[in-house]
Order: structure tokens, then sequence, then C-alpha cells
């Protein structure tokens, strides 16, 4: 991958926007532009930016859960099982 090809001025956005489109759609590589050599906006095709919205929101999870064993804010497995078992129970009364 070179992304030196994948950086394009704003100009050359609007004189070739569907062909952008089709390269990002294609590739699944976004493409920076610029804007007075100075990057601006990243395009992105619809299925990449989910996936990175879903990596993204896999990692905030990860980080929570990392902040939460810090914290000692944990149980045991055999608890929470405990109290499955428990409330299953209860249903079956």
């Amino acid at each position: 991958m070179n992304i030196s090809s994948d950086i394009k001025p704003i100009s050359f956005l609007k004189s070739h926007a569907a062909d952008i489109l089709k390269h990002i759609n294609d590739t699944h590589r976004p493409v920076v532009i610029t804007q007075n050599g100075e990057p601006r906006a990243v395009l992105q095709d619809p299925e990449s930016y989910d996936n990175m919205r879903k990596a993204i929101g896999l990692l905030k999870l990860i980080s929570q859960g990392e902040e939460d064993i810090k914290q000692g804010k944990t149980k045991s497995q055999e608890h929470v099982f405990k109290g499955i078992e428990n409330i299953l129970a209860k249903q079956n009364k």
C-alpha cells in the first residue's frame, strides 16, 4: 500500500469525485483530502467505517473492563453462576 497515492487535494476531489468513490469502495482504503497542503478530511467506504466503529466500541469495553479490574469491581465466576442458578431456581418454583 502506498499511502501517498491515497492523499488527494480538494481540487482533485471536486473534479474526480465519482472515480475517488469507486476507488474507495473497490479497495476499502481511505483517501485523505487536503486543502492548502494540510489534511482536512478522510473519505472512507461505509463497510470500513462500520468495522472501525465496532472495533472502537470493543476497545472501549476492554478499557472499561480493565479499569473495573484495577478498581476491584469484579465478581468470581462461581459467584456469578450461583446468582444465575438462584434466579432460575426461583423462576421454576
